[in-house]
């Protein structure tokens, strides 16, 4: 019974970010591969920072605007003038109080999503790592064996049948067969390199999710917390707690804004390399696994013959007829 073949299809999304404008520092336009090694593609996934950068800088610009305005522009001290200006800057509050829950709550489920997927791509590193060990031991003991005892059993088996000239022949066929076979074994690469990359590899994204999970979690904590002593300041009206939460929240500001333009970067350059990941993961292990064993277990198309069954004569895998 032949399997169905399930084709690997990314999230719209992911289309939606490999989509975004590729501009390197120059302001010249560059490649929308996955390039991580090319340095038009790292300034372009750099623009993103600076765009990023650039949106701080404007909200900066407009917080100081309206303050200057808010304070210039100040009425004389009695009721009447107070009230609108009191009301203006109440409900601009409760609307920046707003829009910062909102951002918050869509924070916290991006930073689990985030944290999920990392740790399904790191439990898949683990996986394939130990795939590779145990191709390797699997390799070097069928290698150790057929070398050693397997050589020993048949010299002492020609020992015990020199007289019989069709026994001899079929162990001479046996000896054959099992030097083919460490030929093909010593054709396979080298498993041992790329075992220890993936497992250092999953440990540095592993260390690496941890903190920026945890930094992440106490942002959008500290955002909540100024949120609500900005509410407890207003309903107050004390100065000083307005004054102090202001100074954070431009401090916070900063950190948002900077950790947008990473997470933005960071992003796109993940959905550039799951739009199409064959591409990249072809060229990487050029050189180092033939390109038909890469072809075959990375399409896993039912049509493609497996690179580790040799398709040839079957006269040629026949014991000798006595």
């Amino acid at each position: 019974m032949s399997s169905a073949r399930v084709d690997y299809i990314a999230p719209w999304w992911t289309y939606w970010l490999h989509n975004f404008p590729h501009i390197n520092l120059r302001f010249e336009p560059a490649d929308h591969s996955f390039l991580p090694e090319d340095g038009n593609y790292q300034q372009s996934l750099m623009f993103l920072g600076c765009v990023a950068a650039a949106g701080l800088g404007l909200n900066l610009l407009c917080l100081a605007v309206y303050l200057s305005c808010l304070c210039c522009c100040r009425k004389d001290e009695d009721d009447e003038s107070k009230k609108p200006g009191s009301c203006c800057v109440t409900w601009s509050a409760v609307a920046a109080g707003l829009l910062t829950c909102v951002a918050v709550g869509v924070g916290f489920y991006g930073n689990s999503e985030t944290n999920d997927g990392v740790y399904q791509l790191t439990y898949s590193l683990y996986n394939a790592n130990h795939t590779l060990g145990g191709v390797d031991s699997l390799v070097t003991g069928t290698m150790g064996n057929m070398k050693s005892a397997l050589h020993q059993h048949l010299a002492r088996l020609d020992e015990i049948f020199a007289t019989r000239g069709d026994y001899v022949q079929t162990l001479q066929f046996m000896q054959q067969m099992a030097d083919n076979v460490i030929k093909q074994l010593l054709g396979l690469p080298d498993w041992e390199e790329a075992k220890v990359d993936l497992a250092t590899v999953a440990d540095q994204t592993a260390n690496i999710e941890y903190y920026r999970w945890l930094t992440y979690l106490l942002l959008l904590i500290l955002d909540l917390i100024i949120c609500l002593l900005a509410c407890l300041g207003l309903a107050k009206q004390s100065r000083w707690l307005l004054t102090t939460m202001m100074v954070f929240g431009v401090l916070t500001l900063v950190l948002s804004w900077t950790s947008l333009g990473a997470d933005l970067a960071t992003a796109v350059g993940t959905s550039d390399f799951c739009v199409s990941p064959d591409k990249y993961i072809m060229s990487q292990t050029k050189g180092i696994i033939g390109a038909d064993i890469v072809h075959y277990y990375l399409y896993c198309n039912q049509t493609l013959s497996n690179p580790f069954q040799q398709v040839g004569n079957a006269s040629s895998c026949r014991v000798p007829s006595q």
